[in-house]
């Protein structure tokens, strides 16, 4: 268990300070934060600690850290380090104390008064005699190089015996206290402003992957393989594109109804001579032909009875009515079933232009299929979706390791909870993102195993109705990781409430942790996310990205 630590990566002023920080932020349980690099700036110049820990139900430190050899001789400090100089760390500790009270108390969003707090003062290469004794520095203040290695519990051990009126920060107090810190809370119109200016840099990103189309413009049969966040879905609507450019009479599916509706409705913004004839999932295609609609409890019509009546009605389908090409994005969601029917489909099954986009990490299905012909394997090897926060949190889970292209952002929030209360805090979260001014459209709140209560609301008036409100301005999106596949949101509240399968828990956590471009936030119980996820997940949940 570590803290947090904001920013993710902090600058040192000295290797001193860095091992005394890196050796704290491990002693410090995961719901405590420690930050650095702030600085706090008044009329009477700046004040910069080297760290403040908020721990929950202990209180606030704020630290000043000094290498080098450090004594008190007459009253005043020495630091010799290469040569000698006077300072002032005790001076210095108690007005970043002060500074951050002053902050606190002027900040608009902070309203819980003075946490219990107190300054301590680091050396953690000077040992201090047995009998050092200061005025302005009780040895409970002091931390030298013989108690770094359990410098939290001296730290603990003096704010709980800290004789003030003031109560010790809870859990909210201190997540308030990274949103007034970490300067996450931004004006509306300047939080609307940098999503159109990061959405507008991973849109010349995805664009650029334009090329790999360019090189593979001779090739019929194609399978381009990709990690989350590599612009799969934009290629295959963009070869689905130039194939009807020229000519040719395409299909565009899937197989999730949400990816299918925003292929659809994409498809007709692009000009009607552009424009593929058919967007829509695998199985919409088979109804439009005369299939008989199913249930969607009824596992046998969608595995068997469809596909195979799909592919005899394509066999006496005419050839006007058979496509050029087909593509199809999240290609790992096909069943070995439903190829047939894919390929019958086609004018020229032998040879007909196939182009299949996949991610075998987001394989969260348990039916199995992999195309039934052969196609040229190609890689994308980065991410340019996702922030490198969020990037380097699921990065772990994917099954190639991929180069982070995407933009620094701010770090990913995690909410400890057992997994029973993850809605609940999921709520509160995107309700707080909200009051920061995130546009309701650009949030999703997403779960790995029951649905939300308004999505199941949501879904009683029908899947079309149900996916219709993806595109409202008035409300968050409510869904669960299964159908959200192939999307994305700028913000996105992943309330981890358990796995219906065990066997592909990981896959859909990796699904999770993936759809949100710009702001992640976690909900839910660590213990179960590292037994899925792995240590390198829970990790960067607790500590940071980079």
């Amino acid at each position: 268990m570590t803290a947090r630590v904001y920013p993710v990566e902090p600058a040192f002023e000295s290797p001193a300070e860095q091992s005394f920080v890196q050796a704290l932020r491990d002693q410090l349980p995961d719901d405590a934060v420690l930050f650095c690099n702030l600085r706090f700036t008044d009329r009477s110049g700046d004040r910069e600690p080297a760290g403040v820990v908020a721990w929950p139900g202990v209180g606030v430190a704020v630290i000043e850290v000094k290498g080098g050899s450090v004594s008190l001789r007459e009253g005043q400090w020495w630091q010799t380090g290469g040569r000698s100089k006077a300072i002032h760390p005790v001076e210095q500790a108690l007005k970043c104390k002060y500074a951050l009270r002053d902050f606190l108390y002027r900040h608009p969003r902070w309203s819980r008064g003075n946490p219990r707090s107190n300054h301590f003062v680091a050396l953690p290469t000077t040992v201090l005699p047995a009998d050092f004794a200061a005025p302005d520095a009780p040895r409970w203040l002091v931390i030298d190089s013989t108690e770094t290695s359990h410098a939290a519990g001296r730290i603990s051990s003096a704010l709980r015996r800290t004789e003030e009126e003031h109560d010790a920060p809870t859990q909210h107090d201190v997540e308030l206290l990274v949103d007034c810190l970490a300067g996450t809370a931004i004006p509306q119109a300047d939080l609307v402003a940098d999503l159109a200016e990061r959405e507008a840099a991973c849109d010349l990103l995805t664009h650029a992957q334009a090329k790999v189309l360019d090189y593979l413009s001779g090739n019929p049969r194609v399978e381009i393989r990709g990690g989350a966040g590599s612009g799969k879905t934009w290629l295959a609507i963009e070869k689905a594109r130039r194939l009807t450019a020229d000519g040719q009479r395409v299909a565009l599916m899937c197989y999730s109804r949400g990816l299918a509706e925003y292929l659809r409705r994409r498809a007709l913004t692009l000009p009607a001579r552009q424009r593929p004839v058919y967007a829509g999932t695998f199985h919409n295609l088979g109804t439009s032909w005369g299939v008989a609609p199913g249930s969607d409890d009824d596992s046998s019509y969608w595995e068997q009875q469809l596909p195979e009546t799909m592919a005899s009605l394509a066999e006496g389908l005419p050839a006007g009515e058979r496509f050029d090409a087909i593509v199809i994005d999240e290609a790992q969601d096909f069943a070995e079933s439903w190829w047939p029917a894919v390929l019958a489909a086609l004018r020229r099954p032998d040879d007909g232009c196939l182009y299949v986009f996949s991610d075998e990490g987001q394989r969260v299905f348990a039916r199995q299929g992999r195309p039934t012909v052969p196609l040229v394997p190609i890689e994308l090897p980065e991410n340019l979706r996702n922030t490198k926060q969020i990037a380097g949190t699921f990065s772990s889970l994917a099954p190639a390791q991929m180069r982070i292209r995407g933009g620094s952002g701010v770090p990913v929030r995690f909410l400890p909870c057992a997994a029973e209360d993850a809605v609940d805090v999921a709520d509160d979260a995107a309700d707080a993102l909200l009051e920061e001014g995130w546009p309701p459209e650009s949030l999703a709140l997403l779960t790995t195993y029951s649905r939300h209560p308004v999505q199941v609301e949501r879904q009683a008036a029908g899947q079309d109705a149900y996916w219709a409100t993806y595109w409202d301005d008035d409300d968050l999106f409510y869904g669960h990781v299964l159908g959200f596949k192939g999307l994305e949101r700028p913000a996105v509240v992943l309330a981890v409430n358990g796995f219906r399968s065990a066997e592909r828990a990981r896959e859909m956590l990796y699904v999770g942790l993936s759809r949100a471009r710009d702001l992640l936030v976690v909900c839910g119980d660590l213990a179960v996310i590292r037994r899925v996820g792995g240590e390198a997940v829970a990790r960067r949940l607790t500590v940071g990205t980079s």
